[in-house]
C-alpha cells in the first residue's frame, strides 16, 4: 500500500466515524438519517478490518428490527423521526408482526447479512467464531425461513420482492418500466401530463441534498410512494398484499444475493452444528435450480421475472452479473458474463461497473441506478470474479475502484464514463468497502 493509499484509508475511517451513531453507522448524515439493512452489512464488512467489536455491534443492531415473523426490515428509522415524516408514512405497527420498541420499515433488502456475518467472522478465532456465529443464528435461520414461508408461496425456489426498494437498486430500469406499466395511477398519470413534477418536488426530501437529476424523477418517486401506501393499507400482510395483485417480481440481484447467503448459512449451522430445518434446504436447493429459469438464451443474459406469468423483464441491467456472486451457475455462463464486462458498449467503461449498459436507452451517467457506478455492486462482482477463477479481471476492477476513490471522493455514485462524483458525498459503504479493498490488496 503507497502513501496515497494510507492516506485514503485513514479518510475513509473518518467517514464511518463521521456517521456513527453509537450502536449502528448511518449511510450518509442529512440525507440518510436511518439505519438501512444492507448498508449496515457493508459498513461491518469495511469495520471489520481495524475494529471487531464495532463490527459486530453494527449487525447485533439490526437486530433491534428483526420482526416476529423474522422479516429484517430494510430501514430501522432514528427515534428522533418516530413519529415524524418517515415513521408516520411507514407506520410498521399496523403489522402484528413489528416490534413494538422501534419503528421500521415494512418490506426488505437484499439479505446480505449472512455475508457480513461470516467476513467478520474471519477476523476471529475458531472459538470466538463459533461464539459469534450461535450468537447469529436464530436470527438468521429466521429471516431465511421467512423469505422462503412468505416470498415464495408456489415453493419453486424463487423468492419474490414487493416495491422496488427491496432490491436496493432502487429505480433500476425493468422495475420502473413494470411500475410505468401496471402500477400508475390516474392521479399520477394526469401530474405528468399536466407536467406537476415541480409542484411535488417542494415535499421531496432527497432533491434538498443532491441535484434532482441524480435521483429517480418526481413521477416514479410517486409511483414508489403509491405502492407503499397500497402495501400499508394492506397491513404489511402478504396473502393480502398477493390478492389480486399486478405487481410482484422475482428480481435477478436479490434472489443472487440470497442464492450466496444460502451457502453461507448451510457452512454457519455447519460450524456450530446446527441441522437445519428440512423444508428450508429443499427450498435452498430448489433456488439454484430455479434461478436457470431467468436465463434468456436468445440475449445470453439473465433477467428478473414477473412473478405471476413467469415472464422475464428484458431490460438489461447489472443484475445480469451477479449470478456471478451467486457462484452457482456453469463456468461457460460465467465466461459469457465476464465478456459483457469486457465489452465497451455495454458493461466495459473507464470507470466500470455501470448499473446499466451503456447501449441500453435508459442510460445516463448520473441517474441513481440508471447508469452510474455503485461500489457495492462492484465488491459483489468482485467476489464472483474470484470465485469462477477470473483473477487478473477482480484484480484490474478493485484497482479501478480504489482508483475511482482516490480521485472522486467517497460518494454514494460515480459515472462510469469519466469518474466525476454524484449523489451525497461521505456515504458509509463507499467509505466501508474502499477499506475491505485497501486491506486486502495490503496482505498482497
Amino acid at each position: 500500500m503507497n502513501e496515497n493509499q494510507e492516506n485514503l484509508l485513514e479518510a475513509a475511517k473518518t467517514v464511518l466515524e463521521m456517521n456513527n451513531q453509537g450502536t449502528y453507522t448511518i449511510p450518509a448524515a442529512g440525507m440518510y438519517p436511518h439505519q438501512w439493512l444492507w448498508d449496515s452489512c457493508f459498513i461491518a464488512i469495511g469495520i471489520r478490518h481495524y475494529d471487531t467489536e464495532r463490527a459486530k455491534m453494527e449487525l447485533l443492531s439490526l437486530l433491534r428490527g428483526q420482526w416476529a415473523n423474522g422479516m429484517l426490515p430494510n430501514m430501522i428509522l432514528s427515534s428522533t423521526s418516530r413519529k415524524v415524516r418517515h415513521g408516520s408514512v411507514w407506520r410498521s405497527w399496523v403489522s402484528p408482526h413489528a416490534p413494538d420498541d422501534v419503528s421500521t420499515s415494512g418490506i426488505t433488502q437484499p439479505p446480505m447479512l449472512a455475508e457480513a456475518i461470516v467476513q467478520v467472522g474471519k477476523k476471529m478465532k475458531s472459538a470466538e467464531r463459533r461464539s459469534w456465529y450461535k450468537t447469529m443464528y436464530p436470527a438468521l435461520l429466521a429471516y431465511h425461513q421467512w423469505l422462503y414461508r412468505e416470498r415464495d408461496p408456489h415453493s419453486e425456489g424463487l423468492v419474490l420482492q414487493i416495491h422496488p426498494w427491496e432490491t436496493g437498486l432502487d429505480n433500476t430500469p425493468p422495475w420502473i418500466q413494470e411500475l410505468r406499466d401496471h402500477q400508475m395511477p390516474m392521479w399520477i398519470r394526469a401530474a405528468e401530463k399536466l407536467r406537476m413534477e415541480p409542484l411535488f418536488n417542494v415535499f421531496r426530501h432527497d432533491v434538498q441534498f443532491v441535484p434532482s437529476a441524480q435521483r429517480l424523477n418526481t413521477i416514479d418517486a410517486l409511483v414508489f410512494y403509491s405502492v407503499q401506501r397500497r402495501l400499508r393499507r394492506k397491513s404489511y400482510d402478504i396473502s393480502r398484499i398477493l390478492n389480486h395483485s399486478l405487481f410482484a417480481i422475482e428480481d435477478a440481484t436479490f434472489n443472487a444475493i440470497l442464492i450466496r447467503a444460502n451457502e453461507h448459512l448451510v457452512d454457519i449451522a455447519k460450524t456450530i452444528s446446527r441441522e437445519l430445518p428440512e423444508d428450508l434446504q429443499t427450498s435452498i436447493e430448489k433456488s439454484k435450480v430455479a434461478y436457470e429459469q431467468l436465463w434468456d438464451q436468445y440475449s445470453n443474459q439473465y433477467y428478473s421475472r414477473e412473478f405471476i406469468t413467469h415472464r422475464l423483464l428484458k431490460v438489461p441491467s447489472i443484475a445480469t452479473l451477479m449470478p456471478l456472486y451467486a457462484g452457482h451457475i456453469t463456468q461457460e455462463r460465467a465466461e459469457r458474463l465476464v465478456r459483457l464486462l469486457e465489452d465497451s458498449h455495454q458493461f466495459g467503461t473507464d470507470f466500470p461497473i455501470p448499473s446499466v449498459p451503456l447501449n441500453s436507452e435508459w442510460f445516463n451517467t448520473h441517474a441513481y441506478w440508471q447508469g452510474p457506478t455503485w461500489i457495492n455492486t462492484n465488491w459483489l462482482i468482485i467476489e464472483g470474479l474470484k470465485r469462477y477463477g477470473f483473477h487478473d479481471h477482480a484484480e484490474a476492477l478493485t484497482e479501478t475502484t480504489i482508483d475511482l476513490v482516490q480521485q472522486s471522493g467517497f460518494y454514494e455514485y460515480f459515472s462510469p464514463i469519466d469518474g466525476s462524483p454524484a449523489g451525497i458525498n461521505n456515504f458509509s459503504w463507499t467509505a466501508a468497502l474502499t477499506i475491505d479493498f485497501l486491506s486486502k490488496n495490503k496482505r498482497k
